[in-house]
């Protein structure tokens, strides 16, 4: 879901930066350095969330608590669920699909199953997925709050496998994070193709099929069509 068919990340920054016009307390360093810090501490707080040892709302005011001094700003737990509050105003209103994924699932749609396999609350991937008006372009979803486990782990892959009805050399992975999503797919069979958009170096050596946009849409079918086909 995430950074894969909807734009998390690019939203994530346009809505910092709206935030930043009323909060002189995230104004210190640059647009970019404040968004690459958030999307590091998102990554920090996550898996307390799966674990349970915290909330969603309670993770994003502790994010925004050390977002916040990361700025060189100390706020309180109020005054950081307030930022939270705010920054999650401005990016409902400014979410969008990654560009060029929409015409992909239309190829796609009839031809294949298609699936989501995602980390998240499932009201907020359901929510997710209405939005973009993607429901009638995809034939399941996988929730790790709603199947108890999470990627990279196996067994939300194998539940995936089972929704889908297929066999793991028969399916295709395409995903953002390395090792959540390439080698994830990989411990279970699934052939992965790594949507690199941000041109991050690969951390491993292995021969994966790689694109780094959805744009033109032929390009990024073919991939999926030769990592099916065990050619990537």
């Amino acid at each position: 879901m995430d950074d894969t068919i909807f734009d998390h990340s690019l939203t994530c920054r346009r809505a910092l930066g709206r935030l930043r016009v009323s909060e002189t307390r995230l104004r210190g360093p640059s647009l970019d350095s404040l968004w690459h810090e958030y999307s590091r501490l998102l990554e920090a707080v996550q898996p307390e969330i799966f674990a349970g040892r915290v909330t969603i709302q309670q993770a994003r005011a502790e994010r925004f608590r050390r977002l916040a001094g990361f700025c060189g700003s100390e706020v309180s737990e109020s005054e950081a669920a307030e930022l939270s509050q705010k920054y999650r105003g401005f990016y409902q209103a400014l979410r969008r699909p990654v560009p060029g994924v929409r015409r992909l699932l239309e190829r796609l749609r009839g031809r294949t199953v298609v699936g989501v396999v995602t980390n998240n609350e499932v009201p907020e991937q359901e929510e997710k997925l209405d939005y973009l008006g993607f429901r009638v372009l995809v034939d399941f979803m996988v929730v790790s709050q709603g199947v108890g486990v999470a990627k990279p782990e196996p067994g939300i892959f194998r539940i995936a496998l089972e929704r889908a009805g297929t066999r793991p050399e028969e399916t295709v992975m395409i995903g953002d994070t390395w090792m959540t999503d390439v080698a994830g797919a990989r411990r279970v069979g699934i052939q992965p193709v790594w949507f690199n958009r941000f041109h991050l170096d690969r951390p491993d050596p292995w021969r994966v099929p790689e694109i780094d946009s959805f744009r033109p849409c032929a390009r990024a079918e073919a991939a999926v069509v030769d990592a099916q086909a065990g050619r990537g």
